[in-house]
């Protein structure tokens, strides 16, 4: 499992860029890339990392079901996926 802190630090970022984004959007419009390079660093949406809901894991992350590929298996093997089967031919 990811540290906590981590998963802070990220939820922290996310609510920089809902913070900022009316401002960035408007920045973006003039073109004024002084006023964006004011801004903090983590209100760009490109600091936020997509992590598993479960463990935090950020590598291996299945958007369609905000988890990582491991925690998928685990769900998916135990019925809590509704739709999701396990496959063999």
């Amino acid at each position: 499992m990811a540290k906590r802190a981590w998963i802070n630090r990220n939820e922290r970022k996310r609510a920089a860029v809902k913070k900022h984004a009316a401002l960035r959007a408007e920045l973006k419009a003039k073109k004024d890339y002084a006023g964006l390079s004011q801004l903090p660093r983590d209100a760009s949406p490109t600091r936020v990392v997509n992590r598993c809901e479960v463990t935090g894991r950020r590598r291996a992350f299945i958007r369609r079901f905000k988890v990582s590929r491991l925690t998928f298996r685990e769900l998916a093997s135990q019925g809590l996926i509704p739709g999701v089967t396990k496959s063999s031919w």
